[in-house]
């Protein structure tokens, strides 16, 4: 790597706000191993594949790599943004342990049209988290489904909102990949799903209407108000202790841990999502997910491959999921299963192990 530093001083890399954390420790280490400088640029989620787009298309070809929401990727390549890594994939494959990267996952996030285009960086998906105290002094026992959840978020807000405190915070601010979440919660785990096999709309289906009445009733009761609602305030309502319960990214639990920033420390616990219907086994949507690519028109690709192989890296993987504010969830099955993450945070482990073995795209 330390080549490479002899024909490139730096390369930029756009970053979405929740991974900044973790990718100015990947941006630290690449720059100690190669001496090359790593100008992180972050911007808000929602801004991602706009601020690329642009990028390409203005001629300006800013950036050299680049994070971007999985479900991007077909935009992303058929607007000349992604480098096609499928060569650099197969001369690599020996550094890179593709089959490490958690299944349900490597497909969704990297493959477009049978080619590789981007590496795992972020497996997010939701599990639902509670505060042991609230639903105690309450009477309630963790929901296992949607209906128990309703009742359990009624019965604790109106008993105890007139203090400040809700039976769940929901995530929907109307930003596509936060709001559309918690709805993609219900709507795999009461059976459902976006497309048919055939490609249709399945959004007319009894599972779907029955996920969005679920999703409508609780409204209600959640912490005022949801439509404003993203996750760092759901984040900030939770482990303030003002709310019981939250869907949320399986990093949720590295914050609700901190003696430091939280007041539930200890005080908590997670599940995976509750089933509605006829399910019966809770199902993991890819509510979210980030992978890597690096940019087709870049001067530099050989420096911006480097540092997304060193991101998605095993040994960076486990830093970066042991690593509080890191906005970093587990990729890889080896850090999935690794005892330091088990010892950093059993209670996440378990419930990342549950969660993204079982996801469903």
């Amino acid at each position: 790597r330390r080549a490479l530093a002899q024909g490139v001083d730096s390369i930029t890399v756009l970053i979405s706000q929740p991974q900044a954390g973790g990718a100015q420790i990947v941006a630290d280490a690449f720059t100690e191993a190669t001496g090359i400088r790593v100008e992180i640029v972050t911007v808000p989620l929602d801004q991602i594949q706009q601020q690329l787009t642009l990028d390409a298309q203005s001629g300006a070809e800013r950036f050299d790599a680049f994070d971007f929401w999985y479900v991007s990727k077909g935009a992303l390549a058929e607007g000349g943004v992604l480098l096609d890594l499928t060569d650099l994939i197969e001369r690599d494959k020996d550094q890179i342990n593709p089959d490490d990267f958690i299944p349900s996952i490597y497909g969704p996030y990297s493959v477009y049209n049978d080619r590789q285009v981007a590496l795992p960086f972020d497996g997010d998906t939701h599990a639902l988290f509670y505060n042991t105290e609230i639903l105690a002094r309450n009477g309630i026992e963790p929901p296992k489904t949607w209906d128990e959840l309703l009742a359990a978020a009624k019965k604790i807000t109106e008993a105890e909102s007139k203090d400040g405190i809700y039976g769940i915070a929901m995530i929907g601010v109307r930003a596509p990949i936060l709001n559309i979440s918690i709805y993609a919660n219900r709507l795999a785990n009461y059976g459902g799903a976006f497309l048919t096999e055939e490609g249709r709309s399945g959004l007319n289906s009894e599972a779907a209407l029955a996920a969005a009445e679920n999703l409508m009733a609780t409204v209600p009761y959640a912490v005022p108000t949801p439509a404003e609602t993203g996750f760092e305030q759901a984040l900030s309502a939770f482990i303030g202790g003002k709310a019981a319960m939250t869907e949320g990214w399986i990093d949720l639990g590295t914050y609700a841990d901190d003696p430091e920033n939280s007041q539930v420390a200890g005080k908590w616990a997670v599940v995976p999502l509750p089933v509605g219907g006829s399910v019966t086994a809770s199902r993991a949507p890819l509510n979210a997910g980030w992978t890597l690519g690096v940019a087709a028109y870049s001067a530099k690709q050989d420096a911006a491959w480097e540092f997304i192989k060193l991101a998605s890296s095993a040994d960076m993987g486990l830093q970066l999921i042991t690593t509080t504010g890191s906005g970093i969830d587990p990729f890889r099955i080896s850090n999935l299963n690794d005892p330091r993450y088990a010892e950093f945070n059993p209670q996440v482990q378990k419930a990342a192990a549950s969660s993204l073995n079982g996801a469903v795209g």
